[in-house]
């Protein structure tokens, strides 16, 4: 009798139940599914929607479907299966931080993007089934909104003092060493665990590459111990429904929320004392300089996954509530980006550089609109108004260096040109609406 192949998503179901009911099982046999057709695709077509520029071999997704995809994908399964695969150097580029420093991203090759991301797909299903639940960072069913909705329920259950966390340079001083091992308590496939290696390893001696699909997974994997230490506190400290010590974290982003009243008094620096604790082992460290511990019942604003929050008075009727904006470097992002598609556009037709904006500007909004960002968001309106108003004069006259207020009005741009105009704002919901 010929057993019906199982497909993806049944195998990833059935992996992460085996995962979640024996925690000391080892998977092994992983790389076959890694490199069937069907897991080499959706990886491709992840990484495709994903975008990207291309690594250090030039090669750009339009290249691959010239050659043939189907034909591009076999040979990556073929070296997969023979032993032969070895990824390429990433190519690095230096993002600016807007404070004089850069952030260094490793750009695999599209190739290598396929490798990492069908790894990625099979063995993430095991570590899911170990993952800490106050961990929100790249995984299946969480999102950066539903981290957003925890830390404020925990502020407004009256855990006021607010440790900012900053660790130093997380993903690039990830060990090696420590990584494997980590993943060899669940992975017992020696392929798998040597393709993990050359990963890993073409980064360079220490930490995994910002850029590559499998890097955040990874960081997932090596913090979820210092994820689940601080679970314990909560369970250790909470009376009833309400917890003394909360820990919310989305990949190298950690907010930690102390009770506040004067009988815990000293139980944040302890918090912090504990988090530098756990790091130690593992050879990371915390900034210094940006950990901050912040008391909201004296106004004091945290930063948050590119929000400021912070505990205000209600306009009507007694209470408080938190305030979140756009932080000011998510503006200037977003501000810059505009200004670079305007900048370059050359020639281009005004419709199709308002496309362009538009791509930025909806996925931007989608996010930010959950907060009280009405006054970013008429900011970053005006800013591009004026930007857009600036092209066409310039367009037209070309001497004439004026805004052109009056000669290009709203519905010119918004009904003529398409300008991006959705900026409705629906307010963070609760965590439960995330799940």
């Amino acid at each position: 009798m010929i057993k019906a192949p199982i497909s993806r998503q049944d195998l990833r179901r059935r992996i992460y139940r085996e995962a979640k009911s024996d925690k000391a099982h080892r998977f092994w046999g992983i790389l076959v599914p890694s490199a069937k057709m069907e897991t080499l695709q959706e990886a491709y077509r992840l990484s495709k929607r994903n975008g990207g520029a291309p690594g250090i071999d030039g090669l750009t997704f339009e290249d691959v479907e010239t050659m043939g995809r189907d034909r591009f994908l076999e040979d990556i399964r073929q070296d997969l299966l023979t032993g032969h695969y070895k990824p390429q150097k990433n190519r690095q580029v230096d993002i600016p931080k807007g404070n004089g420093k850069v952030r260094r991203l490793q750009i695999p090759c599209i190739r290598d993007r396929v490798v990492q991301g069908a790894l990625k797909l099979i063995i993430e299903a095991i570590f899911e089934a170990d993952f800490c639940p106050n961990s929100y960072g790249y995984r299946p069913r969480r999102s950066p909104h539903r981290a957003l909705a925890e830390v404020r329920r925990s502020v407004l259950r009256r855990m006021s003092t607010v440790i900012d966390v900053d660790l130093s340079s997380y993903f690039d001083t990830i060990q090696h060493d420590q990584l494997l091992r980590l993943i060899a308590r669940r992975v017992q496939d020696p392929q798998v665990l040597a393709l993990i290696k050359k990963i890993i390893k073409a980064t360079g001696k220490v930490g995994v590459p910002q850029g590559g699909p499998f890097s955040p997974l990874a960081a997932n994997i090596y913090l979820n111990e210092v994820d689940w230490a601080f679970d314990a506190i909560r369970r250790q400290t909470a009376q009833g429904p309400y917890e003394a010590v909360n820990y919310h974290r989305f990949s190298d982003d950690i907010v930690i929320t102390v009770s506040g009243p004067s009988s815990k008094r000293g139980w944040a620096p302890r918090a912090l004392e504990r988090l530098e604790e756990e790091l130690k082992p593992l050879g990371v460290r915390l900034n210094r300089d940006k950990t901050r511990m912040v008391n909201t019942l004296q106004g004091e604003a945290f930063g948050f996954l590119g929000f400021d929050l912070r505990r205000v008075r209600k306009k009507a009727g007694n209470g408080y509530f938190i305030l979140m904006t756009p932080q000011k470097k998510a503006r200037q992002a977003v501000k810059a980006k505009i200004r670079d598609i305007i900048g370059n556009s050359g020639a281009t037709p005004a419709q199709e550089v308002m496309s362009k904006i538009k791509v930025v500007l909806i996925g931007w909004v989608n996010y930010f609109r959950v907060g009280n960002s009405s006054r970013a968001f008429s900011e970053v309106r005006d800013y591009l108004e004026m930007k857009v108003r600036t092209l066409l004069t310039r367009r037209k006259r070309r001497h004439k260096r004026s805004i052109g207020w009056r000669r290009w009005s709203n519905e010119y741009l918004y009904n003529v040109l398409g300008l991006y105009w959705d900026w409705k704002i629906y307010p963070l919901k609760g965590p439960e609406a995330y799940q």
